[in-house]
């Protein structure tokens, strides 16, 4: 089952490669909110139909579920509607009833949302990070513009972001950035020591690892089309840190996941963060690795072995 909009990258590009493995696949359309139904009972088992327009499927039968869903609040079925009309009442009630479903499901869910709630709240992510045994930077969370300067003074060179799930672009802390302190009042924001070295983002696919090194002169490599660009090459990484990301990653919760880190020159990994949600199709063309046919091996795995 996959869950989401169509032309959502990591989902059509996960679609494509189940249908290369001719799977089995129920998309949940959310175009289709309005068209939705789904029917839960749980006693000894849990058991229950979700229907999208004329096609169903029983939730006993589904072995593994790919989720990238929008937000639904944003979705155009919903745009011109009032919060206390009864269609939004049931767009709203079907998401719940699925998101339920996900987290006591037996099937492969990657990933379940209680996994993928600690991206919601960076510093609680960073102590189960360092947890799992990486370096990670030292780091201020504050609304205060004078604690802002005075970390700056310490640490040299910093960067910051939101503290939140929702993407930021990675800003240094310079002067050309003293003009916003304000803001901090309103918005409190995540400061972070600089560290420098090579960049590298890590897929974790199950029991799989894609890693890339990443070059650009960009604070936010993701946003460097005015800044000189970026260059991506596959790579292999040390055994030892390798196997910490994949139990990182599975302690967490999770079966997918995108994970920002860099190695200094001194050889020292510092982990910035976990994506439980990856776009991981933008490093997927830069640098060829099949992580979708990873993901999709990963549910079909899932119903070959019979589950649930």
């Amino acid at each position: 089952m996959l869950w989401g909009l169509c032309g959502d990258s990591p989902l059509d590009a996960v679609l494509g490669a189940l249908d290369n493995l001719q799977a089995d696949v129920f998309f949940i359309d959310q175009r289709r909110i309005l068209e939705s139904q789904v029917f839960i009972q749980v006693d000894r088992e849990v058991r229950g139909i979700l229907q999208v327009g004329r096609r169903s499927v029983d939730l006993a039968s589904v072995a593994g579920v790919y989720l990238r869903p929008y937000d639904t609040r944003k979705l155009p079925a919903l745009r011109d509607i009032e919060p206390d009309q009864p269609p939004w009442e049931h767009a709203v009630g079907f998401d719940d009833a699925v998101l339920a479903w996900l987290e006591i499901s037996d099937a492969e869910v990657v990933n379940r949302p209680s996994a993928m709630a600690p991206n919601n709240a960076k510093p609680l992510q960073l102590r189960a990070i360092r947890a799992a045994g990486f370096s990670v930077p030292e780091t201020l969370v504050t609304n205060d513009a004078t604690a802002a300067l005075e970390f700056r003074e310490r640490q040299g060179c910093v960067v910051y972001k939101s503290i939140s799930g929702m993407r930021s672009i990675v800003h240094r802390f310079d002067e050309s950035r003293l003009d916003r302190l304000a803001d901090l009042a309103a918005c409190p924001t995540q400061f972070q020591q600089f560290v420098p070295g090579l960049e590298h983002r890590v897929h974790v696919v199950g029991d799989e690892v894609f890693a890339c090194t990443i070059h650009s002169e960009a604070d936010d490599y993701r946003y460097a089309a005015t800044e000189g660009g970026v260059e991506m090459h596959a790579c292999e990484l040390p055994y030892e840190v390798a196997e910490r990301c994949v139990r990182m990653v599975a302690g967490m919760g999770l079966r997918l996941a995108g994970i920002d880190m860099r190695r200094t020159p001194a050889g020292e990994w510092f982990c910035f963060e976990v994506n439980p949600s990856p776009a991981f199709t933008y490093y997927e063309e830069a640098t060829g690795q099949p992580i979708a046919d990873a993901v999709g091996r990963l549910l079909l795995t899932a119903a070959t072995a019979g589950v649930p």
